[in-house]
């Protein structure tokens, strides 16, 4: 319980930082907000100082933040951040063998939507097809979302393609580079992929109790620190941008354009997702080849259904709806 109550009043100081800007809190100020003491207070910013960050303080003026860390721990993600929901709840570890097990279980015990888990670093990371993930320490996002939608099971699908928009929007914001999505749920630069997204439910047959969507990034780590297996394949933000990118402030951006995206979708409802989602299609309009467990569909990518279901046109005038494959562009 003390935990708890003492995570509380961190978070409630770093909330009052940030929304003060570049303006000095007095030490009462902040004891007032937190509700404790101008001694709680010095000690929470002295523990603020031992996880890097740097203050300015100034007699009768008070404190100021004038550097975070570049950590992912809920205080370094909690400050500067702008979303109302997603994100304000963070479970952080430094070592998990998956945020997406964790994730799961926060859920079922009643965790609150929105709520965030993220490490940094996962030792047995995956993807779609149960296929690994490599996630290592400090260099990249390894994160799961939990959201409560009130929607049947087979609407699901969909906030895979939401939160690939958003994952783009916050990308390109954030480093001014230009990532495309691959249906389902790649996202990829210059032709290699950076981001993996896996939406996973708990749900009944007509109703959801809990999404659960594992987003993959790699942000910070050089082309060589890749394995041999996947280094043609993959790169990070900083490899194709040559600059380092604070993975604090990339979470912050995704949980805002997830929020907007996702809340557009919920009230209006997959088409103003599906018409942006087309706008950073990899592969529409280019002949594909989509890997089924019945078998290769090849043809010309169409674009996606009101439902998010890929949609090929053969080269027998017949159009196929793909719910589930591999996607290699075509020769």
């Amino acid at each position: 319980m003390a935990g708890t109550v003492q995570t509380e009043l961190r978070k409630r100081l770093i909330e009052a930082f940030t929304e003060a800007g570049d303006e000095y809190l007095s030490g009462q100020h902040l004891a007032d907000i937190a509700g404790c003491s101008r001694t709680a207070v010095w000690k929470h910013i002295e523990e603020l100082r031992k996880e890097g960050f740097v203050f300015e303080a100034v007699k009768k003026k008070g404190y100021k933040i004038v550097k975070a860390p570049e950590k992912v721990t809920p205080d370094e993600i909690g400050f500067g951040l702008k979303s109302e929901f997603i994100g304000r709840h963070i479970h952080y570890e430094e070592k998990v063998e998956s945020t997406q097990k964790i994730a799961h279980r926060l859920a079922t015990e009643g965790a609150v939507n929105g709520t965030v888990v993220v490490a940094d670093e996962q030792t047995s990371g995956r993807g779609r097809m149960d296929r690994s993930w490599h996630s290592p320490k400090f260099s990249g996002i390894w994160m799961s979302i939990i959201l409560r939608p009130n929607l049947p099971p087979h609407q699901a699908p969909q906030l895979t393609l939401v939160t690939a928009v958003a994952v783009v929007q916050a990308i390109e914001e954030v480093t001014g580079l230009n990532p495309q999505i691959k249906w389902p749920n790649d996202i990829l630069i210059d032709g290699r992929k950076t981001t993996g997204i896996l939406t996973e439910l708990q749900a009944d047959a007509d109703r959801i109790h809990a999404i659960i969507i594992g987003i993959g990034i790699n942000v910070n780590q050089s082309q060589e620190d890749f394995p041999e297996e996947i280094a043609r394949i993959a790169t990070s933000l900083l490899a194709a941008s040559g600059k380092t990118v604070s993975r604090a402030s990339l979470m912050q951006e995704i949980f805002v354009r997830l929020e907007k995206l996702y809340l557009t979708y919920l009230n209006h409802g997959f088409q103003p997702i599906k018409l942006l989602w087309e706008s950073y299609a990899l592969s529409l309009g280019k002949e594909i080849i989509a890997r089924t467990v019945a078998g290769d569909i090849k043809g010309k990518a169409l674009g996606i259904t009101d439902e998010g279901v890929l949609k090929i046109l053969q080269e027998d005038g017949e159009v196929r709806h793909v719910y589930s494959a591999d996607i290699h562009l075509g020769e």
